[in-house]
């Protein structure tokens, strides 16, 4: 972080009512291409005074949003989504610079976010209430959806596009403004984004943008005018946002950390399996809370180690902007040393190194956060690359005997955002999702991340609160639930006296 007041890249600018805006702070961070260590620009940590204009305008444009009609509000995301498909390849070029993941990847990247703002375009049959007719005579009971107010939402680094499109979309259409704090360290492509739902037609005030750390996390978990917070990023902070956020008495959602097992049943196809795992391994350089970090290999599958290891050979390394390119590099210089680091450890806790990426040679990009497919197999509970989340492109491969003792070893993680089987058994793939105790299942498919029909569904460690982003489930989340029950009197009504029991006759 540095405190310069003056630097020769361009700031990231706060949105606030309507309005981008240089920040007063003397604490900056540098936005770094991680492919070249190229600094391509400063984003601030903005100051308490700053945070609280953007909630105060939040505040101030609740009063009126919230009674913007139902389908006004729609044809914004409508016009939203048309905005993000059509300025599709600026926004990946913004992401790979910043975040250093392929250009394919960043575009899968805005499109899994797009599909929510286009789930939000329908805002029209989601926020509906219930009506039971005549429960008593003449007596009607029925529900309204109502907004709650000021939301707010934290983001991470490895989705900039996806995460916050989560977000505010969802909220904001259910009627509610929105405070949104992106990611300190490429916080580029969401303001874009954040440019382009102005232009759609999103009134000033109805979203704003603060940046920075600890601190800005912290008043956006004490301040009384936010009523919910949804949060993604590591269990550690995700932990603290929680705790923090509903002693103040705020709704709060938390998708955390993850250690994300494959099961590889012997009768599974081979090849097929094969190149899933290492697409859900070393994809994003493994910067994804559900790629697969563990195969847990069943009886004779154990066999498959050497093409398995032959197949992440092929992968290309190299900077996202180069036609070809499988894995880019991690986020920071931090990032990498961790990764070498928890791969060291791995080797001294007596794990097998199949295949070590450790400094690969990416001519042109000899500065660059690049960690190739590495491989580990004879991983065993209690070993470092095993126990932690290790956020980088490294597989730890574990065996079991049958599909109940690998059954077991991923309900003795901790965490349990996703999983996945792989096998041609019915059977065996019905017990799988019976038995495990994992929020998102795949079979045969290696990221179940569900479509915004559904709910993210991450559960135990991974996720704290009980109600998921996007899906039937984040409406519950950014509305109050208001029951009315009436009863409408004419004179042709008969009088039926005092009643003086609660029940309705």
């Amino acid at each position: 972080m540095t405190t310069a007041a003056h630097s020769p890249v361009p700031s990231v600018k706060l949105l606030i009512n309507g309005e981008f805006v240089e920040s007063a702070t003397q604490q900056w961070r540098d936005v770094v291409n991680p492919a070249t260590q190229q600094v391509l620009a400063r984003a601030p940590f903005a100051t308490p005074a700053e945070v609280e204009a953007a909630v105060a305008a939040a505040k101030k444009a609740f009063v009126t949003w919230r009674r913007t009609p139902i389908g006004a509000r729609a044809r914004i995301f409508l016009k939203y989504q048309q905005l993000i498909r059509e300025n599709m390849r600026e926004l990946a070029a913004i992401l790979t610079a910043e975040q250093g993941k392929t250009l394919p990847d960043a575009e899968g990247d805005i499109f899994r976010g797009l599909e929510v703002v286009e789930h939000a375009a329908n805002i029209g049959n989601l926020q509906m209430g219930e009506l039971a007719n005549n429960v008593a005579g003449g007596v009607d009971t029925y529900t309204l959806l109502q907004p709650i107010g000021v939301c707010a939402g934290i983001t991470p680094f490895n989705f900039p596009a996806m995460i916050p499109l989560w977000m505010f979309p969802m909220a904001i259409a259910c009627g509610n403004t929105f405070v949104l704090k992106p990611s300190e360290q490429d916080p580029m492509v969401t303001m874009r984004l954040v440019e382009l739902a102005l232009q759609a037609g999103v009134p000033a005030g109805v979203l704003n943008v603060v940046h920075g750390g600890e601190d800005v996390v912290n008043a956006i978990c004490d301040h009384a005018d936010i009523k919910a917070i949804s949060f993604v990023g590591s269990t550690k902070v995700g932990t603290h946002v929680y705790h923090r956020a509903t002693l103040a008495g705020k709704r709060v959602q938390c998708m955390m950390g993850a250690k994300n097992h494959a099961v590889i049943l012997p009768d599974a196809n081979k090849e097929q399996t094969i190149n899933s795992l290492v697409g859900a391994t070393f994809g994003a350089a493994g910067q994804r809370c559900m790629a697969v970090s563990v195969a847990v290999l069943v009886g004779e599958a154990r066999n498959w180690i050497p093409e398995l290891v032959a197949t992440a050979k092929t992968l290309k390394v190299n900077a996202g902007t180069e036609p070809g390119t499988d894995v880019g590099p991690v986020i920071s210089c931090a990032a990498y040393d961790r990764v070498n680091t928890l791969i060291e450890r791995g080797v001294a806790d007596g794990a097998k190194l199949e295949l070590d990426g450790r400094k690969p040679n990416v001519p042109g990009f000899e500065q660059g956060n690049f960690i190739a497919p590495t491989i580990f197999s004879g991983v065993k509970p209690g070993m470092s690359v095993y126990e932690q989340e290790i956020f980088g492109p490294v597989l730890c491969l574990a065996e079991a005997d049958s599909l109940q003792q690998a059954i077991e070893m991923i309900n003795a993680n901790p965490n349990g955002n996703g999983t996945a089987i792989f096998t041609q058994s019915g059977a065996a793939a019905r017990k799988f999702q019976e038995e495990i105790d994992v929020g998102q299942v795949g079979i045969n498919v290696p990221i179940p991340v569900p479509v915004p029909l559904f709910s993210f569904t991450g559960s135990r460690a991974s996720k704290l609160g009980d109600l998921g982003p996007y899906g039937k489930q984040v409406i519950s989340f950014y509305t109050q639930t208001k029951t009315i029950t009436q009863r409408w009197f004419d004179d042709s009504t008969l009088a039926v006296g005092v009643n003086t029991t609660i029940a309705l006759k």
